[in-house]
């Protein structure tokens, strides 16, 4: 199967389920789409009893989609930096210590709690997977999903300063994340050949990808800036923007500084400083409309590439029970992970009413630890295939209880904790 023909599958049932969901069942896009991509491969497995040859090759096609490489190195920066385009710095400015912390502090805490918990729990189920393996799960768990949140975000009518939190928080902490993952998976070996790096190569590592990702995406966002400024053609720079995604997004992988950050950094600077100087309101409006129309369609393609992953899963009973049992433990690593830096900043300055509790219950995971979790089956060699089975599973089943029960029960809930404040419409993306 070539890779239009696959492209052209995914387009073709994002655009059906979209339509089926808009039809009859308006849950969120995301929700929905998920849940059909979902439905449709437990058809197929279940299909697959009676015809074999029908699930073989549906799952031949999902193996042929390097799931990571097309999320991380591909989609991840586009979704990024049209996120980001639409925050206002000026809320970020308010909030900063509550995100920084969260997106760092928070990370690191909730990867330790996560890995520790569960290598406790899968020995009493008689899984066999080593503390840094734990550790790993633990890593890629913990990041709250930009893609995610920000999709289930503007169907919610939330405070203004619970949702810069969120929002704020989930598109950064992706990128943290992905460091932090990288940096155990060093120590456990599975990059060098063994070798496991000191505190200072760590150290280094961190800066390196963080901080410099960081200075990257501001030294391009601005190069950009400035070419923005000296044209006014809307059709020119909208492909200066998509050039600097791409572009941008390419360079910083090659030169192994974290990409996620710099589109980010690149994306408010341009929707802020570039928006406000360097744009004509022509520009602005087709700029927009661009930028959501790619978030809009690369969002059905990657939660329909969610649901239909599960068609090369391992779902064995032992991997599944396993999973149910670690939800709890990720919502509650969560919760300390928030709760901790809340109660520090809430001597500090007011903080919104049961703050805590929804951004614990906020805080959804979706494709990025999917791909930090298939992207495993390279790093750890055919070998380790038991112990990514098992870390596969365990990330498929948060990732969807996070997506659909804690996404539908979010408006709920703020009706509930917020009754001021909450939204009362239906939901209609």
């Amino acid at each position: 199967m070539t890779v239009f023909e696959i492209i052209a599958i995914l387009l073709v049932l994002a655009a059906l389920f979209s339509y089926v969901n808009y039809r009859w069942l308006r849950l969120p896009t995301t929700i929905g789409l998920m849940l059909m991509a979902l439905a449709t491969s437990l058809l197929l497995i279940a299909l697959g009893h009676l015809r074999p040859a029908v699930r073989s090759a549906a799952a031949t096609m999902l193996e042929t989609v390097d799931f990571d490489e097309t999320l991380l190195h591909g989609m991840l920066g586009f979704l990024l930096f049209a996120g980001a385009l639409h925050v206002d710095l000026d809320d970020l400015r308010r909030h900063r210590l509550v995100i920084a912390t969260l997106a760092t502090v928070g990370v690191v805490t909730s990867t330790i709690i996560v890995g520790l918990l569960t290598y406790g729990l899968l020995r009493l189920l008689a899984l066999d997977l080593s503390m840094i393996h734990c550790l790993l799960f633990g890593a890629l768990i913990s990041p709250t999903d930009p893609i995610s949140v920000l999709a289930i975000l503007k169907s919610l009518a939330a405070p203004e300063d619970l949702e810069v939190q969120i929002a704020g928080e989930s598109l950064f902490n992706d990128g943290v994340g992905v460091v932090v993952f990288l940096v155990i998976l060093r120590i456990a070996g599975a990059s060098h050949g063994g070798h496991e790096p000191g505190m200072g190569q760590v150290a280094i590592l961190f800066l390196q990808e963080a901080v410099g990702g960081a200075v990257f995406g501001l030294a391009a966002g601005f190069v950009t800036y400035l070419m923005l400024k000296s044209v006014n053609n809307y059709q020119v720079e909208i492909l200066l923007s998509l050039a600097l995604v791409t572009g941008g997004y390419a360079l910083a992988d090659r030169l192994h500084l974290s990409g996620p950050i710099a589109m980010v950094v690149a994306g408010l600077l341009i929707g802020n400083h570039g928006r406000a100087l360097a744009m004509s309101a022509t520009t602005r409006e087709h700029l927009d409309m661009f930028w959501e129309l790619v978030d809009e369609i690369l969002n059905a393609v990657l939660f329909v590439l969610i649901g239909l992953e599960v068609l090369v899963l391992s779902l064995r009973g032992a991997y599944l029970l396993a999973g149910l049992f670690v939800i709890p433990v990720v919502l509650m690593a969560r919760g300390v992970s928030v709760g901790l830096p809340i109660a520090l900043i809430r001597r500090l300055r007011n903080v919104i009413p049961h703050a805590v509790k929804l951004m614990t219950w906020g805080g959804l995971r979706g494709g990025i630890s999917v791909a930090l979790a298939l992207s495993l089956r390279d790093s750890l060699g055919p070998n380790a295939r038991p112990t990514t089975d098992v870390i596969l599973v365990l990330t498929y089943v948060v990732v969807v209880f996070s997506i659909v029960v804690q996404g539908l029960t979010l408006r709920p809930l703020l009706r509930r904790w917020l009754p001021e404040t909450a939204p009362q419409a239906e939901p209609t993306c």
